[in-house]
Formats: structure tokens, sequence, C-alpha cells
């Protein structure tokens, strides 16, 4: 089982090997949970202690002995829940810090496919006209999932957001109407030794993306650049070299 969604919502290493423990023991001493979790009983009890915090588990007393009960996995919902809510509850502060940085920096990067994903929800929630893409290889869609890429591109539609895409080659087998809803896509051929690049403008942020192994995104909020960047998209959009 692919525990990593546990890692990503808060859950330690530790935590997560002696609650998926305790969900095969059903009600237990610390003694079984060390032995199944192959855990340090220090570690053990460690986990434990954060489980209750989080109200994960619980346990009753028979004489001076503990024996601990995971709670219903449902219960892991309520407590993401509970993560949005305190999320939530500093979100408008964080924005306003945000507006008043925004004047110190006009470049922000981002490393590996968790990072590019952040910076094109950037661009997608940020003010501005159209959706323009120039190139991107078909190790895009081996990086991140094809299913990942209709699903950004059906929120763009929601947005009432067009689409004019130009696309490496590489990349036709991929892409339909269908998908990519409300969009337009031509195609560039650069042969076998296609760049690994590809760059999003949309209103005054243009976004560049690597594809490399581990991909690295810049996204630069600058007129004058995203102005420049569009000059070029509207030539390489209306260039005979690009065929639908």
């Amino acid at each position: 089982m692919d525990t990593q969604i546990l890692e990503d919502i808060g859950l330690t290493n530790g935590e997560i090997k002696v609650y998926l423990s305790l969900l095969e023991l059903d009600t237990s001493t610390a003694g079984p949970i060390i032995e199944k979790s192959q855990m340090q009983s220090s570690a053990v009890y460690i986990a434990l202690h954060q489980l209750l915090n989080k109200g994960l588990i619980s346990f009753i007393k028979k004489g001076q002995i503990k024996h601990y009960q995971a709670s219903n996995p449902d219960h892991l919902i309520e407590f993401i829940d509970d993560k949005k809510q305190r999320f939530l509850d500093i979100l408008p502060e964080l924005k306003k810090k945000q507006q008043v940085g925004k004047t110190k920096r006009d470049a922000s990067f981002y490393s590996g496919a968790r990072g590019i994903k952040e910076m094109l929800y950037e661009l997608l929630n940020s003010t501005g006209g159209e959706h323009h893409t120039i190139g991107s290889p078909s190790v895009s869609n081996e990086i991140i999932q094809e299913a990942w890429w209709i699903n950004y591109h059906l929120k763009r539609a929601q947005k009432k957001i067009k689409a004019k895409l130009i696309f490496n080659e590489s990349l036709r087998k991929f892409q339909s109407s269908a998908q990519y809803p409300m969009s337009e896509t031509k195609y560039t051929n650069f042969g076998p030794d296609e760049p690994l690049t590809e760059t999003i403008i949309r209103g005054d942020k243009v976004g560049i993306i690597i594809w490399t192994q581990i991909p690295t995104g810049i996204l630069i909020n600058d007129k004058e650049a995203a102005s420049s960047y569009e000059k070029y998209f509207q030539f390489l959009w209306n260039t005979e070299k690009t065929t639908n």
C-alpha cells in the first residue's frame, strides 16, 4: 500500500507504522505494536502519544495497562478537514503578506513535478486573458500524467479561459479538443531532438518549464516580459511552419 498520502497530510513515518499496525491488531497493548511495527519501544510510545493528540487512536485502561485502538479510517477525513480549516483561518493574513512582498520580487522558482503543478495553478488562478503555450515535449506527459493535464484544462475551461497551444509534434497523439475544451492547438516538428522547454504566457505572467528528469520552473511576473513573449507566441502561431 502506498502510504505517501499519509505523510502528505502530516503523519510521521513512525505514526504511520503504528497506526497501520493498530488497524490490523484492532485492540492492543504496546508490546504487540512494537513487534508488528518493528520499531524501538521508545519510538512506538512517542508515536502513540502523537496519534492520541491527533485523535487518530484511543485507549482504555485495564488495571494499569493501556489497551490502544485505532480510530475509524474515516476519521482521517475529519483530521484533513481540521487542518484545512486551520489553514483557511490564516489564509487572509498570508495573502496580505504576499501583497506586501509582491513589489520585492518578480520571479519565482519551482522544482520537481509537484513544484511545476504549483506554478501551473498559479498561472491558472492569476488574472489575465487567454492561456498561450509554446512547446512542451512528450516527456512532460511522463513526468506529469496525462490525467492530470486533462483535469487541469477542464478547470481552465470552467473558468472560461480560452487556450491557444503550440505543442511539439510528439504530443499530437495525446491531445484532442475533447480532452482540452475551449482550446485551439497547433503543432511544430523539431524532429527527434525536440527541445525540453515549455513556455506559458497569461496576462502579465510567463511560466518557463525545463522538462528534465527533475523539472524546473521559473514564473516571471513582469508586464514587459510577458508582452515580449506574447509577440513571439503570435509570430509562431501565424507562421506557416506550424500546422493544425
